[in-house]
């Protein structure tokens, strides 16, 4: 049976997944809903996404790609949630738990729905009645636009169901891309979650004029508070250092393409926090992430203070100097 895989979201990360599928061997069929009509009509022409990585060419048939997200959802097996975590209760408002019974749910969000105060895992869990070995997670170390460049890099795919992770890998293994399985689910997203958060810090003290030496420090006790949290909620046996976790923390915190870190640059350097998302083309989640991730700690009560003061940066308007000048005498 040819697998069918489902793309839902047009950004630069859902655009470097479809590449991702689209240059794998295995015989597979795959759709691509967009909410932006321009940007179908586009890409059905030209086999480019004129907004996001527009220069790599998508080789799948036109009749594939649509506007309607429930055509899309009927056709696949896989269904591949890619849309800004604030942005998907909008996205699925028209989708019943009986158009997603029976397929597997990958999220390559990395982000915490706001409100719900839910990873994209949890959510689906309970909205749409999804059984947790139905639900698969995609993890990085990985930038949409290496992907576009085709360097080597590397993902993490997680489930509770292992042969479902490794199916779902051979699907994107690519000569560029490398895959790991991983049954930490829990584990892997709110490492996603936490580590824009951190990038967001990191971009902040870049943006003060902190240098190599104090960043290595931030992330070294991010690590470690990613470490604190992530046992707290789902204590099992897992490597901290393993690239879902740490690798995909260095990357976001140090890397030109990193929109959180953009953004936290942005803030330390006098941007108003709504100014600077007025600049971003993008979605930086770890905006959204840092006022949900307090709201969640205050059920599991560790201790996290790198996460605290972003949230104070970016919710309760603490000076980012004077915030950050606080947090140096916290960490070791």
């Amino acid at each position: 049976m040819i697998p069918k895989v489902a793309m839902i979201g047009g950004g630069s990360w859902a655009t470097a997944v479809v590449k991702m599928l689209s240059d794998n061997l295995t015989e597979k069929e795959i759709y691509w809903w967009l909410r932006d009509v321009q940007s179908i009509a586009y890409l059905k022409a030209y086999k480019h996404n004129p907004k996001y990585l527009s220069a790599v060419e998508i080789n799948i048939p036109a009749a594939h790609i649509s506007g309607d997200i429930s055509e899309i959802i009927g056709l696949a097996d896989y269904i591949v949630l890619n849309v800004p975590a604030a942005f998907l209760k909008e996205t699925l408002a028209g989708v019943t738990p009986e158009m997603l019974r029976g397929k597997k749910i990958v999220s390559a969000i990395k982000g915490i729905v706001p409100d719900e105060n839910q990873i994209i895992g949890e959510f689906i869990h309970q909205k749409f009645n999804i059984p947790l070995d139905d639900i698969l997670v995609i993890s990085g170390p990985c930038h949409a636009e290496e992907v576009a460049l085709e360097k080597l890099s590397y993902l993490t795919i997680a489930s509770l169901n292992v042969a479902a992770a490794k199916h779902f890998s051979g699907l994107l293994n690519t000569r560029y891309l490398k895959t790991i399985t991983s049954d930490d689910i829990f584990g892997t997203e709110y490492a996603a979650v936490l580590k824009n958060i951190y990038a967001v810090a990191s971009g902040i003290c870049h943006g003060l004029g902190y240098g190599d030496n104090f960043q290595a420090v931030l992330i070294s006790n991010a690590i470690r508070e990613m470490k604190r949290f992530v046992d707290a909620v789902h204590p099992i046996t897992r490597d901290i250092k393993e690239s879902a976790y740490l690798g995909d923390l260095l990357v976001t915190a140090y890397s030109q393409f990193s929109r959180n870190r953009t953004f936290g640059n942005m803030v330390g350097k006098g941007y108003t926090v709504k100014s600077a998302q007025l600049e971003m083309n993008m979605v930086a989640e770890g905006y959204y992430a840092a006022r949900c991730m307090h709201i969640v700690n205050k059920k599991y009560k560790v201790e996290m203070p790198v996460s605290r003061a972003v949230y104070l940066i970016l919710y309760e308007g603490h000076a980012p100097a004077a915030e950050m000048q606080l947090l140096t005498e916290y960490l070791n």
